[in-house]
């Protein structure tokens, strides 16, 4: 070969050859060194048991989010449509995909997928936050379609079981790119309606793609912060939608959904009447006992209209009694102060009170005597005791500036150290008061 070639011409050839060969390619492998910079692009190697080759996503360039909802994970088995692209600088070939596809699942099945383990990693499907029903709903908010078959069963099911229950239609579409956000608004109307009691999604059957709207995060996010209970009716009994999970409860279909919410009005009576007659049961055996209860008392309680006649023939023989004595002890007295004034006019006090006299005023003249001589050698007496006491008296000797120091544990005098403590607690009595005080040192 006689023409030479440049490294950078070389790789212009490779790259001609290699992008005009091979316009778009699908493969098929596992993904893997996956890295997401600032950028937004993705990059990673595509590998099967034998090889491997560089791929990048081009976010700019590659379909819109929302048709691959699904995100790329390490290890993940994916099928990639993609160009051949050479990077000149460096010489290398690399794959420069499209769009891609999770191998044996759908996207929007692995979209699902990774969607309901996020969700259910932050809690929205906790029973914890699952709201009651109310037993007797008054006004039930539907958001559906309305023109088609749900509503219509919806109504005839809850217009049979109850018919005063209030339906408010909030219409939306159930299918297609534009239907999440229409019934996200209208789960935002029916709060601000007015007392909306429980609220329903309803719709019926369908393929995953036609389901895809109750997939919606931000719908499941708008259900799991409303404060109205809502119930899921989506699709038939073997569908599951995200929706699902985070409401308040899943009905298997929007009929099962009104016959849940709805009680049966012929049923509600019935049980109504059993209640009564049960009740009017319990009530007639309770007032047989206590009719029971109320004759025996009345057969072990005498009559007591004889107790009163008792009481007032003891009262009329008790006044009698006591005028009877009262009469004869007047007749009594009577007598007796007869005699007394007989006795009383043979003796006249007169003499008597004179005598008595004089001899009061010679006992007082005799007493008055002896009493100031008594007095008077008291008071020598006195006036001497009081000088011994007062020679004696320790207040005395207080008063020349001594002191007496007692015990405050036991009361006791303190007349030596002996027996004494350091930090004991003494009484100090002076002439005029006292004081504690603590012994700090003895000598």
């Amino acid at each position: 070969m006689k023409e030479i070639l440049t490294v950078s011409q070389l790789n212009d050839n490779i790259k001609f050859l290699l992008e005009e060969s091979f316009d778009f390619v699908l493969v098929e492998g596992e993904i893997s060194n996956l890295r997401r910079p600032q950028s937004g692009h993705t990059y990673f190697t595509l590998k099967d048991d034998k090889s491997q080759i560089r791929s990048v996503f081009f976010r700019p360039f590659g379909f819109s989010e929302k048709r691959n909802s699904f995100e790329l994970e390490e290890g993940l088995k994916v099928i990639c449509r993609a160009r051949l692209n050479v990077y000149l600088p460096r010489g290398e070939y690399q794959l420069v995909v499209e769009s891609f596809e999770p191998l044996g699942v759908g996207a929007l099945q692995k979209a699902f997928e990774q969607l309901k383990a996020r969700l259910s990693g932050e809690g929205l499907f906790d029973e914890r936050h699952k709201k009651d029903l109310p037993f007797m709903p008054e006004r039930i908010g539907v958001i559906t379609s309305p023109t088609g078959a749900v509503i219509k069963d919806i109504l005839s099911i809850t217009g049979r079981r109850f018919p005063a229950t209030d339906i408010v239609i909030a219409p939306a579409r159930v299918q297609g790119s534009e239907a999440a956000g229409e019934i996200i608004q209208a789960l935002r109307r029916l709060h601000s309606f007015g007392k909306i009691d429980v609220i329903v999604i309803a719709r019926g059957g369908g393929s995953l793609e036609d389901l895809a709207p109750f997939n919606d995060e931000t719908l499941a996010r708008e259900i799991f912060k409303s404060e109205i209970p809502v119930v899921s009716a989506v699709g038939h009994e073997t569908d599951f939608t995200i929706c699902d999970f985070v409401a308040d409860l899943r009905a298997p279909t929007p009929s099962a959904a009104a016959e849940l919410i709805v009680p049966e009005r012929l049923e509600l009576m019935s049980k109504i009447g059993s209640a009564e007659q049960r009740m009017t049961s319990a009530f007639s055996r309770q007032l047989a006992v206590y009719k029971d209860e109320l004759d025996d008392l009345r057969r072990r309680l005498k009559d007591p209209r004889r107790f009163v006649v008792n009481l007032k023939i003891s009262v009329d023989d008790l006044k009698d009694r006591i005028t009877a004595a009262f009469s004869h002890r007047k007749q009594t007295l009577r007598h007796e102060l007869g005699q007394l004034q007989l006795r009383l006019a043979h003796r006249t006090p007169a003499v008597t009170i004179r005598e008595r006299k004089i001899l009061l005023k010679n006992i007082e003249k005799d007493l008055c005597g002896n009493f100031t001589l008594s007095l008077k050698a008291h008071k020598e007496r006195l006036l001497k005791n009081s000088a011994v006491l007062e020679s004696l008296s320790p207040l005395a000797v207080l008063q020349r500036g001594f002191s007496i120091t007692r015990s405050v544990e036991s009361g006791a005098v303190i007349r030596q150290t002996e027996g004494l403590t350091e930090g004991q607690d003494v009484n100090v009595l002076l002439a005029r008061g006292s004081f504690n005080a603590k012994i700090q040192k003895i000598f």
